[in-house]
């Protein structure tokens, strides 16, 4: 059985949630907390959660978009040490993630064969997948910030260039001129800047081009948001799974 989502409504809607509110609540706590220990523990709580996920039978809800939204927090932590405490560039840093993730990618085909979302059913396929996942946030995140930041377009202007990508790369999977796989791990990539820089324009203070609303509150709306739209989503897999049974037993009579 599969053990991760296919590419849903829902699925694309909770992974935006899950790269805003990693934006923020990362934010929040490297400011508020010290910056080391932190890390630290994120990043093993994270491995807990990765752990629990590799360990499971099915696509379970709650243990993946927990995982996902660890990485959403733990990604944007490790682009922004290497750029505020190893002094890295973002022009350095957004080219070197994505290296790092077609070198995932190549790997993985070569061994597996596909790099399909939808043939997700060992644990060595998910340690492929989430080498992806997390090495699209890191590079998500540092491309958010070079965009406000080294190109000077802003938080909003910036999040308005990656959705016109993101439509470009609907139009292309229209038109047939993309293949799914690849039109998904490409929409893939670009939704973490999407809702990074989103986040980030509602967050900031105003001096930084933002709405100040402050990213404590932002990351607690956005878990609140994630936590009742993963509940939706497991209603209705729920509802569909009984109605599947359902006609299963009346097949067979």
């Amino acid at each position: 059985m599969n053990r991760v989502p296919g590419p849903t409504v829902s699925f694309w809607l909770i992974k935006v949630l899950t790269t805003g509110m990693g934006e923020a609540l990362s934010d929040f706590l490297v400011t508020r907390l010290d910056p080391v220990p932190t890390v630290l523990v994120t990043a093993a709580v994270f491995a807990v959660v990765l752990v629990a996920q590799l360990r499971a039978d099915r696509y379970r809800p709650w243990l993946y978009w927990g995982a996902v939204s660890m990485v959403g927090v733990f990604g944007t932590m490790v682009a922004d040490v290497t750029h505020v405490a190893l002094g890295v560039p973002y022009a350095v840093s957004t080219p070197v993630f994505l290296a790092a993730l077609v070198a995932v990618f190549v790997l993985w085909r070569r061994v597996e064969g596909t790099v399909d979302v939808h043939t997700i059913t060992s644990t060595r396929r998910q340690l492929f997948y989430w080498a992806a996942v997390i090495a699209t946030f890191a590079m998500g995140t540092a491309a958010g910030d070079l965009a406000a930041s080294t190109f000077h377009l802003g938080y909003l202007g910036g999040g308005l260039v990656f959705i016109a990508a993101m439509i470009v790369v609907v139009l292309a999977r229209v038109t047939s001129l993309l293949g799914p796989v690849a039109a998904f791990w490409t929409a893939y990539v670009l939704t973490r800047p999407v809702g990074a820089s989103f986040a980030d324009f509602v967050a900031v203070p105003h001096a930084r081009g933002g709405l100040d609303v402050g990213t404590g509150l932002v990351s607690a709306v956005l878990l609140i948001a994630i936590a009742f739209a993963v509940a939706v989503a497991v209603a209705v897999q729920e509802k569909v799974r009984r109605i599947a049974s359902t006609e299963t037993a009346t097949s067979v009579r």
